[in-house]
């Protein structure tokens, strides 16, 4: 089935909530306990490993 298109309205509603909300700094890394979340910091946690040990 083909997605239904957003009604003008809702559109509308979209964009003003966008504007009203208030900025905010990206995350740096993803927050949480779950383990893909895990998984992924301990990646990072690697590669950073690795890059600092090439580095010296």
């Amino acid at each position: 089935m083909p997605v239904k298109a957003k009604h003008h309205r809702k559109v509308e509603i979209e964009k003003k909530k966008a504007r009203r909300a208030i900025p905010r700094a990206k995350l740096t890394r993803p927050q949480g306990n779950t383990a893909a979340v895990r998984k992924m910091l301990k990646k990072q946690a690697g590669k950073a490993r690795v890059a600092k040990a090439a580095s010296t």
